[in-house]
């Protein structure tokens, strides 16, 4: 009998921590806060083996990320065009998510109980302050980088690994490549880390999910479902803007992209993985939509790379629904400025594996705004069950700033495929 994958004993551990919760809340309520009180320090001792590689893991992928990033740029205006398209895309894509999703959390029922009880599973603070303008951008900037560091602020980490990274791009190559390989070495061992961490998601999983339920009952569950109606929502709608963006800058027929794009859809939803889709991908905007062979054979595999339009939305629909969860209301700077920090932070990110994504790149944002960290382990749980729109939005993303790209670039002439470098 074959071994069931990471994601589903993550849900089975989701699952049976659920079942037993609500049991014990239900038909045993005098033994429901001993068995809270056990599991309560599992899942904490879980997410704090997560949370200590968040500060190096986010320094070293901003400062990768603008590394790349700069390579790109500097390879031809080709490339800089899509670099300048896929930072536009993706800030657009960022306040589009800041703005819609508390507006569609605003729909779904409170519930009192599931707030009181995620506020009293974590010592954090969650009465987040609403700063003014002066101490946002005050904030903004940090005296002491290792001291940010230290203290998660992650918007002062982010500012200052993004100052490291462009200083390391003025460097002769000699003194900056060494640099570079050491924040990958960083990157890639936290990622070890976090992959051991990830071992124990069924066990921490199971915790968490147990002490919530014994707490908040089943109203942990329809929060559950309502956060993937949130995302899925978010996704779908950010596939749906990529055909009037395409109509009105790329000044491409929608139908007609539509039906081109169509088989890499059907490949992504299938796969759920972009990097799997390419071929498709190329297949659809080379030959069924004719665009110039050389945009395509560059701005694609640059996408897959660093572009991905649903993270952004990820990151703040994540954010926003533990706000609600817990009953804080953000404010629009509060946004904004996790809308700029997911723009940075996706960028740099796109290479990492699932699950490892979503703990090294949420959990920063939702860091950043003050929220608990905690409910990030049940939404991991459940986060793989909208990956299918994740991953046909990310496509129509890549193949709408392929449009726009072939679009700006009529001044480049096209090549027979022969002549494209491998």
């Amino acid at each position: 009998m074959k071994r069931p994958g990471p994601t589903a004993r993550v849900l089975l551990g989701l699952v049976l921590g659920a079942l037993i919760g609500l049991t014990l809340a239900y038909w045993f309520p005098e033994q429901a806060p001993r068995a809270a009180a056990f599991a309560r320090p599992i899942g904490s001792l879980w997410l704090a083996g997560l949370q200590m590689t968040v500060a190096p893991l986010v320094f070293s992928l901003v400062v990768l990320g603008v590394a790349t990033a700069s390579d790109a740029a500097a390879s031809g205006r080709v490339a800089r065009r899509a670099l300048i398209t896929f930072v536009v895309l993706l800030t657009g894509f960022a306040l589009y998510a800041a703005a819609l999703a508390p507006v569609l959390l605003s729909f779904f029922p409170h519930s009192a109980s599931l707030a009181e009880t995620l506020r009293g599973a974590t010592s954090a603070v969650v009465d987040v302050p609403v700063p003014s303008l002066g101490d946002w951008i005050a904030g903004a900037i940090p005296t002491n980088a290792i001291m940010a560091a230290a203290q998660n602020a992650m918007l002062p980490l982010v500012v200052f690994s993004l100052f490291f990274g462009f200083a390391l791009t003025r460097l002769a190559p000699e003194r900056r490549d060494p640099l570079l390989a050491i924040c990958r070495g960083l990157a890639d061992a936290m990622i070890v880390i976090v992959h051991w961490m990830l071992l124990a998601a069924p066990l921490g999983v199971f915790a968490l999910i147990l002490v919530v339920c014994t707490s908040a009952g089943i109203g942990v569950i329809g929060a559950l479902v309502g956060y993937i109606g949130l995302l899925v929502a978010l996704y779908l709608g950010a596939t749906a803007i990529c055909y009037p963006i395409v109509w009105l800058v790329a000044r491409e027929s929608p139908l007609r992209f539509a039906k081109g794009i169509l088989p890499a859809q059907v490949v992504a939803a299938s796969t759920q993985s972009s990097l799997a889709t390419l071929p498709s991908m190329i297949e659809s905007a080379g030959e069924r939509l004719g665009y110039r062979r050389n945009v395509v054979a560059l701005v694609l595999p640059m996408a897959v790379t660093l572009f991905r339009i649903t993270s952004p939305v990820q990151y703040i629909g994540a954010a926003c629904f533990i706000a609600w969860a817990i009953g804080v209301e953000l404010s629009a700077l509060q946004l904004g400025a996790a809308a700029a920090l997911s723009v940075v932070i996706s960028l740099g990110s796109v290479g990492l594996p699932g699950q490892v994504s979503f703990m090294a790149t949420v959990m920063p944002v939702s860091q950043s705004l003050g929220l608990p960290v905690e409910p990030l382990g049940l939404l991991l749980a459940v986060d793989t069950i909208p990956d299918v729109f994740a991953t046909t939005g990310n496509v129509t993303g890549d193949l709408t700033a392929t449009a726009i790209v072939n679009q700006r670039s009529s001044d480049i002439p096209d090549v027979s495929p022969e002549d494209i470098p491998a």
